[in-house]
């Protein structure tokens, strides 16, 4: 009892087993990541908010996402950079909240990618319905209930795990809380667990995928319908940005949760993990920016402005 009581009150995250410097190498890497992810949603937030030309549906939808990617990478980027300085300890409290923030705000991801995909669909297939059907105010329902149905769920989810006892030596071998390793320490049966934990990702991840993949599906024949070339190139070009980012996503986190328990390394699992809570957020606002002409014209015009007015007040004070 002392040990399960002693133990309930820290976990030892294992991060990454390599040497002191490589993991300080790996901490300037990952830090600079983190930033310029900031940076860069925090930019395309700024971008649609100014840019009047951005005040649409897909538009919204995508600074949702941005502001999405920020807390999402913020709940598992700062403890990743303490781990690999050498602060490898997190409290049972702190522990299972970041575990709820991290799968309530991936799940709304999937969410909100299904609604986008949704909107593409709309976008290309019902042109002259599309702006009557996708309003403000239906796009604001939508992204609520993204929000509302993921941290509800995840609560519940989190709540069952929270209440297994745990056995010293509490040692996650990961960097974060995440839910397999948790479920490891367990000293209790947690086939149950195991089951639900299965099911929730299913139920998450494969519904929202199947929405994505319909939706895809349905675009796909309606572009092969259009007679001329450059406009099946206009409409492929208004989802690819889209499609790229969800094939990402999905492939790496299917991987990770939407499998029976089959030994893998974990070193697998931590290498995906960092691609799919680091990298990810960096690459969604890059792909979005490179491959659409509405967002490079819209920081075209902000730099221009900016530049514009640093010439202006250059004038004036000379």
């Amino acid at each position: 009892m002392e040990n399960q009581s002693s133990a309930a009150h820290f976990f030892f995250l294992v991060g990454f087993t390599i040497s002191v410097e490589l993991q300080l190498f790996l901490f300037v890497v990952f830090l600079a990541i983190y930033l310029l992810t900031l940076t860069a949603n925090v930019a395309i937030i700024c971008l649609v908010r100014i840019d009047t030309r951005l005040h649409t549906p897909m538009y919204f939808l995508l600074s949702q996402l941005s502001f999405l990617e920020i807390w999402y990478t913020s709940s598992i980027a700062p403890e990743l950079l303490m781990n690999l300085v050498g602060w490898k300890y997190i409290s049972f409290s702190g522990c299972f909240t970041q575990m709820y923030f991290y799968f309530s705000l991936g799940s709304t991801e999937f969410f909100l990618l299904g609604v986008m995909a949704f909107d593409r669909y709309l976008a290309i297939c019902n042109p002259l319905r599309y702006p009557s059907i996708m309003n403000g105010q239906v796009c604001l329902q939508a992204t609520i209930t993204c929000w509302s149905v993921a941290f509800i769920s995840v609560f519940f989810l989190v709540l069952l795990i929270s209440h297994l006892t745990f056995c010293a030596p509490t040692v996650i071998n990961h960097f974060f809380c995440d839910i397999p390793p948790v479920l490891n320490l367990s000293c209790q049966n947690t086939l149950l667990e195991e089951i639900v934990v299965f099911l929730f990702a299913c139920t998450i991840i494969l519904t929202s995928l199947m929405l994505t993949v319909v939706s895809y599906v349905l675009i796909v024949f309606s572009i092969i319908k259009i007679p001329s070339t450059k406009g099946r190139q206009k409409a492929f070009s208004t989802c690819a940005s889209h499609f790229t980012v969800v094939s990402i996503l999905y492939g790496t986190v299917i991987f990770i949760y939407v499998r029976p328990s089959v030994s893998y390394p974990m070193d697998i699992n931590k290498v995906l993990g960092v691609f799919n809570t680091v990298v990810t957020p960096l690459l969604n606002p890059i792909i979005y920016c490179l491959r659409n002409k509405d967002v490079k014209k819209a920081i075209k015009k902000v730099m221009s402005i900016k530049l514009s007015e640093r010439n202006t007040t250059s004038y004036i004070t000379k």
